[in-house]
């Protein structure tokens, strides 16, 4: 329901945009459709990769590999998946809907989330070009050591946590 309003308010925005100015509106929206193309192969590509994951391990496979019953052992594996793969955000929400929907823990697609966006084991060496060998290790030890506590209170708060 929530998508049909936000649908109906963007629509009613445009409308008074393209009222105030026609030519503003216009290259908003072509602007709008060049940053769609050219996200769409990346979204396209994670989400097919998914989905193939998706049908290749069925939901008992992805809840005993990242599942709440894999404890401590699936959250680092997922935080070093996550801190290894190179997703963009609005590609990695949507993928970690996907995985709770087929099993995955909370804890799991916690740390997975957070070291996918804050480690950057794939653009480490840029990182270093301009920040520093140690600064940029430094950094990116402590975001995925913050992973796990990001993953601990996901799991306090969303997924009634098993352990003390």
């Amino acid at each position: 329901m929530n998508s049909y309003v936000m649908y109906i308010v963007v629509i009613v925005l445009l409308i008074i945009s393209s009222f105030k100015d026609k030519k503003k509106t216009k290259l908003a929206l072509k602007k709008a459709w060049k940053s769609f193309e050219n996200i769409l192969p990346q979204f396209l590509g994670v989400i097919m990769l998914v989905g193939i994951l998706l049908a290749a391990f069925n939901a008992e496979v992805i809840s005993k590999i990242i599942g709440s019953e894999s404890g401590w052992l699936g959250v680092i594996f997922s935080a070093v998946v996550g801190a290894i793969t190179l997703i963009p955000g609005f590609v990695a929400f949507p993928t970690a809907a996907m995985l709770l929907n087929s099993g995955a823990g909370y804890m799991q697609i916690g740390a997975f989330v957070s070291a996918l966006m804050m480690v950057g084991v794939v653009t480490a060496p840029v990182e270093m070009k301009y920040f520093g060998r140690r600064l940029t290790i430094m950094r990116n030890v402590l975001a995925f050591l913050f992973s796990f506590v990001v993953a601990y209170i996901i799991g306090k708060v969303a997924g009634g946590i098993w352990f003390y």
